[in-house]
């Protein structure tokens, strides 16, 4: 089986140079001309897909060849573009930037070759001219497997710097598909970890994505990005699917959702709901109860540590996800989840499930993980290995119960998260179509407790 979805990359030869204003910007101009639009993001980054999400009116799918492995790249490409127009695939960090010390995996270039597509290279020119194109040269000639196809300059200050960024572009032999202005920032404010997701301000974030499409709009050869998506090789292979269950008895599956655990990849519902799970969305900042017969619990991340004091205040909400665990149920959770099944965070009561207390600090903890299953848990037997990663700002401690959920490799080799009954808590963060399995023990848990 082959497809040919028409296809874009958007890189950057670093952070910052604009390429999520361009890529959302992109999505949201393309899906105004009545194109069917499938939003991708390269690596494990959960905010930048809601945005993406709000452009296109379709989920917004993760692409990690560091997590899933490359050879899935592809098939979950296929699976979240089918029917689409289109496709656009935000990158992460610089175009060459991976998995540190892990050569090219799971790098935006890596991704773009797995998915045969041409990248266009968002270059922040606002302190160079003729450079440029010595710049744009060096990205475009390091691998030759990748295919720059244009350039988006950014942050273009007047009509003669961009007439010198193009005369320089020229000898470069790499398009210029896009002339961006300087311009008052669009309105998507940042915090501690990243952009504010979508959920938490659902206006203004329209807004910023309205702006962005506009801006692209006006800056942009939109003909041309179409004409280049097109010319994307095909894509041998049939799309990721999730494995089918038993569809008897399903099993209600209660997943955290709000403003508080806004972290979460869309195939991991489909792999419940295949999995024989009937999977109902609750909100722990409003909701007082958990959904009606609840067999088991997912709790994903996010940011409670923002919202601490509401989720304490929701007293009854708490006692019901107490009780869950004490009765046995199954219950995931990852890093946020963690924070809010221990005792206390930042000295506001949480759900007391595990024995320990999470707080804020400084220090970011940033990376993937290799882990390997300690012991027995519902979501793997001992000995299952995973890849994960770990991104916050807060410590829990102790860093791991009696019986740990995680053997954590790097950066230094050591035990983390907790099992406990059917709880599974942890830090790390894990893409369940790397491990199917994972899914469908949880859901035959959840209808055997």
């Amino acid at each position: 089986m082959t497809s040919s979805v028409p296809r874009l990359v958007i890189a950057a030869p670093s952070s910052g140079s604009g390429k999520t204003t361009v890529a959302t910007g992109l999505m949201a101009a393309f899906a105004a001309r009545g194109l069917a639009v499938s939003p991708h993001k390269v690596g494990p980054d959960y905010i930048d897909p809601g945005y993406h999400a709000l452009a296109t009116g379709r989920a917004g799918r993760n692409l990690d060849a560091y997590l899933c492995g490359p050879e899935l790249v592809a098939p979950l490409f296929l699976h979240g573009a089918r029917g689409c127009d289109i496709a656009v695939v935000e990158g992460v960090m610089g175009l060459y930037d991976g998995a540190a010390g892990e050569g090219e995996l799971a790098s935006t270039a890596h991704v773009a070759k797995l998915l045969r597509a041409p990248v266009v290279l968002v270059v922040d020119a606002s302190s160079q001219s003729r450079s440029v194109a010595a710049l744009v040269h060096g990205f475009a000639s390091w691998d030759p497997e990748v295919r720059v196809g244009g350039v988006i300059l950014n942050k273009v200050a007047s009509d003669r710097h961009e007439e010198l960024l193009r005369e320089a572009l020229d000898q470069a032999g790499v398009p210029v598909l896009g002339v961006l202005r300087r311009v008052p920032q669009v309105d998507t404010p940042s915090r501690h970890l990243g952009l504010v997701p979508v959920a938490e301000r659902r206006s203004d974030a329209v807004n910023a994505v309205t702006a962005m499409a506009a801006q692209v709009e006006r800056g942009c050869d939109l003909e041309a990005l179409l004409g280049l998506a097109r010319s994307a090789g095909a894509l041998s292979g049939a799309p990721w699917e999730a494995p089918l269950g038993p569809t008897q008895k399903r099993a209600v599956v209660a997943v955290a959702g709000g403003s508080a655990f806004t972290f979460s990849y869309a195939e991991h519902t489909e792999l419940l709901t295949a999995a024989g799970a009937e999977v109902v969305t609750f909100d722990p900042l409003r909701d007082e109860q958990l959904p009606e017969n609840a067999a088991g619990l997912v709790i994903g991340g996010g940011f409670p540590e923002v919202y601490a004091a509401e989720l304490s205040a929701n007293e009854p909400l708490r006692k019901a996800v107490a009780e869950l665990a004490l009765s046995g149920a199954p219950i995931a959770a990852e890093c946020a989840g963690l924070l809010y099944l221990s005792r206390e965070l930042d000295g506001q009561p949480m759900c007391g499930v595990l024995d320990a207390a999470a707080r804020m600090t400084q220090r970011l903890t940033l990376g993937y993980r290799d882990a390997v299953a300690v012991g027995d848990s519902v979501l793997a037997v001992a000995g299952t290995r995973m890849r994960g990663h770990e991104f916050h700002r807060t410590v829990v401690e102790p860093g791991a119960g009696a019986a740990p959920a995680w053997g954590v490799r790097a950066p230094v080799r050591r035990v983390e998260g907790f099992v406990q009954q059917g709880v599974h808590a942890s830090y790390l963060h894990t893409h369940w179509a790397s491990r199917p399995g994972v899914a469908r023990r949880f859901v035959e848990r959840c209808r055997t407790s």
